[in-house]
């Protein structure tokens, strides 16, 4: 495996694009992923993450993306949902990139007034249009397991049967490793997206909400969360997460923590390339 970083881990701090990507490299991950909305970045700082990123010879992996209007009970609104994750698949392609990282939306209503299954529906509907969009680009989707209550992939079960059922080999799933944790995932189950992993991310939490901590601020399992993804037969991607650091102005001693955590963490399982 490789150990990457997601680049909104500086947003809301001092350090900018370009400073970013540098650090990144200097403190010795293996790849990038970038936060970037082809809808909202400038033509300028787009060339100057990649260009920068070719420089320091840091990988650009994946893409991230929310598009909870995918379910959205407005087929306008899908349609140009839609338009938009397209429109991020070109960025990841010319970007160089492997894969999308695609968080969906949740259930509206209390699941109420709409029945479950039909905002299931349009969101397994919309993940074939858009898988073989990806497709077409030589791209993967990888779907993130959110721990909300009304997310509609929140657990391994319904992460695997959802990928299953849209049955387009591009769409597949992104482990986050304390998002397991968050909703009482066994080690054990993790094996049930044995080949239909893309992509991982990591990070710690307390156990009861979503925190984006770096390895040991919590109280996340995750080196026997991370094994088990090893040996389902992944041997991709991990992304540290970290986002909206209670410290700004120390933001690289966050990073560089969080990096120093995991790469041990990583080296012990034997699972870092």
């Amino acid at each position: 495996m490789k150990l990457g970083l997601i680049n909104s881990a500086w947003l809301g701090t001092h350090v900018s694009l370009e400073e970013g990507i540098r650090n990144t490299k200097k403190l010795g991950f293996d790849t990038l992923d970038l936060q970037l909305d082809p809808l909202d970045v400038s033509p300028k700082d787009l060339r100057l993450a990649r260009e920068v990123a070719e420089e320091v010879g840091l990988p650009i992996v994946s893409v991230c993306c929310v598009a909870p209007g995918l379910i959205d009970i407005n087929p306008p609104v899908r349609a140009y949902n839609l338009d938009r994750v397209r429109r991020h698949l070109d960025l990841v392609y010319g970007l160089g990139g492997r894969n999308l990282l695609l968080v969906l939306g949740e259930y509206i209503w209390q699941r109420e007034v709409i029945p479950p299954e039909v905002q299931w529906g349009w969101a397994v509907e919309g993940l074939r249009d858009l898988g073989r969009h990806a497709a077409d680009l030589g791209l993967e989707i990888a779907l993130e397991l959110e721990p909300f209550d009304e997310s509609l992939l929140n657990s391994v079960e319904r992460m695997a049967a959802f990928v299953d059922e849209v049955a387009v080999p591009q769409v597949r799933a992104n482990c986050d490793i304390s998002h397991l944790h968050l909703v009482n995932t066994p080690f054990e189950d993790v094996a049930k997206l044995a080949g239909r992993i893309a992509h991982v991310h990591l990070s710690d939490c307390d156990g009861k909400v979503h925190g984006d901590l770096p390895p040991g601020r919590g109280c996340t399992p995750i080196k026997e969360y991370l094994a088990a993804i090893r040996d389902t037969g992944f041997d991709g991607v991990v992304s540290i997460e970290l986002e909206f650091s209670p410290e700004p102005s120390r933001i690289l001693d966050w990073v560089t923590e969080a990096y120093e955590q995991t790469d041990r963490i990583m080296r012990e399982l034997n699972c870092r390339a």
